[in-house]
């Protein structure tokens, strides 16, 4: 071999070294991580847009944000079906006849969503039943609002009761407010922003739902529980209502390195997450884990194991 060839045979392996390095590290810095969310006035895109804030700025390599989504099912699609990497959404959704949704699995059970029925203060509407006959938007089509919301009316025997309208958040206060829908459902953390701002406006109501939740346990699912609306929430008289836990899920692809430092960022900066929204306030621990039926992912259980007392 020439000292030419030798030089020249030298310089192609260096060029193929550089080459590949920088596939490997374009690669790297390709990885996404797409967080299927929900309505921009709701709980799910505050605290979404924040955890991509800090995913992006404490994971190297690694390119975070937030899609704008009908929320729960539509979020389960688009995680199944490699849309998003990961997803909010209410465990009822998931969960069918007791078993999970294959393929998903759990980061984390965040916080509980509470489902809201939403008047005007001086509306005649006082409970579910008083919903006959009245124009209701019952959440738009693959949100967690609708599935809970068909399940409730069903329970109740209302399930052709209502005119119903299939409405997004937003759409839901708009029309509420220019007497275009009678009363609205809404499933989320406290507060709901859009609600909120919407009490401020305009004299609002959250009717009880709390004594069909027995009925839903038994007809569905053990996952609906009641929780309690304080005043505080929306400056209104407090109430209670049915309530669904709130997971955090992937796809049970996920490799286990990314789902564990997903974990432990969800957890180590959950003072941040909650001052984007109070609702992850109650994201800890010991609440984390319970994501049952659904699974914990292999790397979230691995880290819950590391940090357990």
């Amino acid at each position: 071999m020439t000292l030419r060839t030798s030089r020249r045979l030298a310089l192609t392996g260096l060029v193929t070294l550089l080459v590949v390095t920088a596939c490997g590290r374009d690669a790297a810095q390709n990885r996404r991580v797409r967080i299927a969310t929900g309505s921009q006035t709701a709980v799910y895109y505050a605290i979404g847009s924040a955890y991509s804030t800090i995913i992006n700025r404490e994971l190297p390599g690694t390119d975070a944000g937030v899609l704008t989504t009908a929320a729960s099912a539509e979020n389960m699609d688009l995680v199944l079906h490699g849309q998003a990497e990961v997803g909010f959404a209410q465990s009822d959704v998931l969960v069918t006849g007791g078993a999970p949704a294959p393929g998903l699995v759990a980061l984390a059970r965040v916080y509980d969503d509470l489902l809201h029925l939403v008047v005007r203060a001086d509306s005649p509407i006082k409970g579910l039943t008083g919903l006959t006959g009245k124009r209701v938007s019952v959440g738009a089509r693959g949100s967690g609002t609708a599935v809970t919301v068909r399940r409730l009316l069903s329970v109740a025997g209302m399930a052709d009761a209502v005119q119903s309208r299939d409405l997004g958040l937003d759409d839901s206060i708009e029309k509420l407010e220019r007497g275009e829908i009678d009363a609205f459902f809404f499933s989320g953390g406290l507060p709901v922003t859009g609600i909120k701002q919407l009490g401020g406006r305009t004299g609002i109501r959250i009717v009880d739902l709390s004594e069909w939740a027995g009925e839903l346990r038994e007809a569905y699912s053990d996952v609906y529980v009641v929780r309690d609306v304080p005043t505080s929430a929306y400056a209104v008289p407090p109430v209670a209502t049915i309530a669904v836990p709130n997971l955090l899920v992937v796809s049970a692809t996920m490799p286990e390195d990314l789902a564990y430092d997903l974990t432990r960022l969800l957890m180590e900066r959950r003072g941040e997450l909650a001052a984007a929204h109070p609702a992850a306030e109650r994201l800890e621990l010991r609440a984390a884990i319970s994501t049952l039926p659904v699974p914990l992912h292999p790397g979230a259980a691995r880290y819950y194991r590391s940090v357990k007392p």
